[in-house]
């Protein structure tokens, strides 16, 4: 980012009242999520082809959820080891 997009960007959030910055938090915290989850389906349409030769069996949804849930309680709680929760 271009240092004067980001001052300026710093300059309209120092206007913003203590709820306002939460909520530009908030969406920036989305907005990142988002980015990383389309990097995450990137990575896993690269591999699928690998995982279609290699003759692996392909999951099912109730597999593909449980994957998800445990992968995400594990970031959750690096999270948490990192903030102190």
């Amino acid at each position: 980012m271009e240092a004067t997009v980001e001052q300026t960007l710093i300059s309209k959030i120092r206007m913003l009242s203590s709820q306002q910055v939460g909520e530009v938090e908030d969406f920036v915290e989305f907005l990142i999520g988002k980015a990383q989850k389309r990097l995450a389906w990137g990575r896993l349409l690269s591999i699928a082809p690998t995982i279609k030769t290699a003759g692996a069996d392909p999951l099912g949804e109730e597999e593909i959820a449980t994957e998800v849930a445990a992968a995400r309680a594990v970031r959750r709680a690096k999270a948490d080891n990192v903030t102190g929760h």
